[in-house]
């Protein structure tokens, strides 16, 4: 443990996450927030002449990295409500659209984050953006790395419109082939493999799959600086955005 209290593994891990760039042109988090920006907006004009409707294109998600007292990786998930209009009871990591207000990609997942399950945003470090995914629906979502210091120092207040539960998963899990199955999928000619992992915890059963399997992988595969013990074949419109 550092003189700050912080975990030295930790510190390690921010300081090489830091230095890693996505398959974009842009050399830090600042930059590619900066620059990466797709928002869209359409106008609507109203019987008083002027209204606007927001919309975006682009979501942003948290991989929100903590040790635990074995000095383990892991990740916060949480269970979709069921009332939800889209992906209703599925895992997700914490996250969603972009806002009007956001000023980037960080600030849209540390926000969601923060309404989801009360998580304050002063409790994590923001140490790197991954590459973009891209679902069916061309929602371009962008995975945030942060560190959350002392997991004692979060105490989740969900909001039950939106979570049905959160819990944490070992990180390297998405890297091993236990626990795992994948299924095959076509989409416009595409054939591709989803990864489906099962992972139980507190007497309740979680299935971890599709695009958020997907970033976990990818997120496990650079801190652990290894590829899965797994082939991956992954959907090509994911990397719709990665030109």
């Amino acid at each position: 443990m550092a003189s700050n209290g912080k975990s030295e593994n930790l510190i390690k891990l921010a300081e090489r996450l830091g230095h890693y760039n996505p398959n974009y042109q842009e050399s830090s988090v600042n930059e590619f927030v900066l620059q990466k920006q797709e928002f869209e907006t359409d106008t609507i004009v109203n019987n008083n002449g002027n209204s606007r409707r927001w919309k975006s294109n682009r979501a942003a998600v948290l991989v929100c990295l903590f040790e635990d007292q074995h000095g383990h990786l892991r990740v916060i998930l949480t269970k979709r409500a069921s009332t939800l209009s889209s992906h209703s009871g599925e895992v997700a990591l914490p996250g969603g659209k972009v806002e009007e207000g956001d000023a980037n990609d960080i600030e849209t997942a540390l926000r969601e984050a923060e309404e989801e399950i009360g998580l304050d945003r002063s409790l994590v470090d923001v140490v790197t953006v991954l590459e973009s995914f891209t679902n069916k629906k061309g929602i371009t979502v962008i995975p945030v790395v942060g560190i959350l210091w002392d997991r004692n120092t979060f105490n989740p207040k969900i909001n039950a419109a939106e979570v049905a539960a959160i819990f944490d998963a070992p990180l390297e899990m998405f890297l091993k082939d236990e626990n795992r199955r994948e299924q095959e999928r076509e989409y416009m000619g595409d054939e591709y493999v989803l990864q489906f992992f099962d992972y139980e915890t507190e007497n309740e059963k979680y299935v971890i799959w599709a695009l958020t399997a997907g970033i976990l992988i990818k997120a496990a595969s650079i801190v652990y600086q290894r590829p899965p013990d797994f082939q991956e074949r992954r959907p090509k419109f994911w990397s719709r955005c990665n030109q």
